[in-house]
């Protein structure tokens, strides 16, 4: 994923943002024993839509999702953009209500605040230090507008409906800066709504959504996402009035995250290959290594039989990361597709914790609650040490995910750095036709 307050770039400065509540101080380790009818009378949940918001560095960070039940028990889908994330490990305690954040060590732990409103943290648990962030709830109509104050005047995209590309450029607190590409789009039927994402080199900002929205000091795009693991805001200013060639302002993080950003309208605007950031080293070929399986007893290395005259694919993973799992949305599906034709997959997975008992359950929760049929090992901790450590023929490693290609001889053919996910729209179906047309032509070889 993206930027360093992003999952694919938590890595060996993860501490910022990579902060988490232990159970026994949020309550959610005493789970509820009722059934699931029980269940649902007791959480102040009612079904329909939902606006979340978190509220963080001052700001609010909105989100929308919508409750339901599913065979009597309650769920909640988060929505981004077109995006929809249904949870349905949801169990209360007493007055409080946790919603469990899918494949993410995260929840939120909420309880009623007046008729209709909800009020709570949302918590990571998988951290080194606690991490709590404020959030509220009301009930919604099915239509509301994600930030109020929409604009009235919504005809600066002009006839650009399939959406503007903008060369963006971001900056840290440290004044390092790194580029993107901006996508925004503009609704056809309701033109003060947005959607849109920003890509980098490792990876994308996933599904964005949000409105043009009328301050005190002029027109701003603002787009948001809650997807568990991160809580993101964008809030640019319009140079000029009436007209989105350039836009700058902030992007928020969760608890503490802030960067800078402009984006100057550019239909051109292109970023690095990301065939190019990473590499072997000179004179390494072959990625030696031997990692334990999920599962415990066993042990996955690429120069097993089962891979042997096969084209292998890599895949750098942690179960924490948004983008990773965009990319596992894509491969699980693929390889049960595909694997009748020579070729496997192994998930290579880093996660929060050095102590398999703690990371190897975490990585089984992800394979079987994405179905995933390749097999997947233990390999390290969620940092950039940790991986050049662990494949140490490997350099430039930068991002979660990274995709690496065997051929059949074992020989390292390509090295790909990020992901682009659905939310990037064409830059998606780019990333699976190169995917397919690289295994194409390594399967094509004898």
């Amino acid at each position: 994923m993206t930027s360093r307050f992003v999952s694919a770039r938590l890595l060996a400065g993860a501490a910022v943002l990579a902060t988490a509540l232990s159970a026994c101080n949020s309550g959610t380790d005493k789970t509820s024993t009722t059934s699931g009818t029980e269940q649902t009378a007791a959480l102040p949940l009612s079904a329909g839509t939902w606006r979340g918001v978190l509220q963080a560095q001052g700001q609010e960070i909105p989100f929308l999702f919508d409750v339901a039940t599913d065979g009597g028990k309650p769920t909640v889908t988060l929505r981004n953009g077109t995006e929809r994330l249904k949870l349905d490990e949801i169990t209360t305690a007493g007055d409080s209500t946790t919603i469990r954040l899918g494949v993410f060590d995260a929840a939120l732990v909420v309880r009623a605040d007046g008729a209709n409103k909800l009020k709570g943290s949302w918590v990571k648990y998988d951290t080194k230090d606690p991490y709590r962030v404020a959030f509220a709830a009301s009930k919604a109509t099915d239509n509301i507008d994600l930030f109020p104050g929409a604009a009235k005047n919504a005809s600066v995209f002009g006839d650009m409906k399939r959406g503007a590309t903008f060369r963006t450029e971001f900056r840290d607190s440290e004044g390092t800066t790194y580029p993107a590409v901006g996508i925004i789009t503009q609704d056809t039927v309701n033109p003060t709504r947005l959607s849109g994402t920003f890509l980098t080199s490792t990876g994308d900002y996933r599904f964005l959504a949000g409105n043009l929205v009328t301050k005190a000091d002029g027109e701003h795009v603002m787009l948001s996402t809650f997807d568990g693991s991160h809580g993101f805001l964008f809030d640019g200013k319009l140079a000029e009035p009436g007209n989105i060639n350039r836009i700058a302002g902030d992007f928020y993080s969760g608890k503490s995250g802030h960067e800078t950003w402009t984006a100057t309208l550019n239909p051109n605007a292109k970023l690095p290959d990301a065939n190019s950031l990473a590499g072997m080293k000179a004179g390494q070929q072959r990625l030696t290594f031997k990692f334990p399986n999920i599962y415990e007893g066993g042990s996955i290395s690429p120069t097993d039989p089962k891979y042997k005259g096969k084209v292998v694919v890599l895949q750098i993973l942690g179960s924490w990361c948004p983008n990773c799992m965009d990319e596992t949305n894509f491969l699980a599906p693929w390889y049960e597709q595909n694997k009748q034709r020579g070729v496997e997959i192994i998930g290579l997975g880093y996660e929060r914790s050095s102590d398999y008992a703690v990371a190897a359950p975490k990585l089984r929760k992800m394979r079987e609650r994405m179905n995933i049929g390749y097999d997947v090992a233990v390999a390290g901790v969620s940092n950039k040490d940790s991986v050049s450590a662990s494949l140490p023929q490997l350099k430039g490693f930068q991002a979660f995910p990274t995709t690496i290609f065997l051929d059949k001889k074992g020989v390292v053919r390509k090295v790909h750095t990020g992901f682009s996910g659905p939310g990037t729209g064409q830059y998606y179906e780019q990333e699976k036709a190169e995917f397919n047309k690289t295994i194409d032509q390594l399967l094509a070889e004898k």
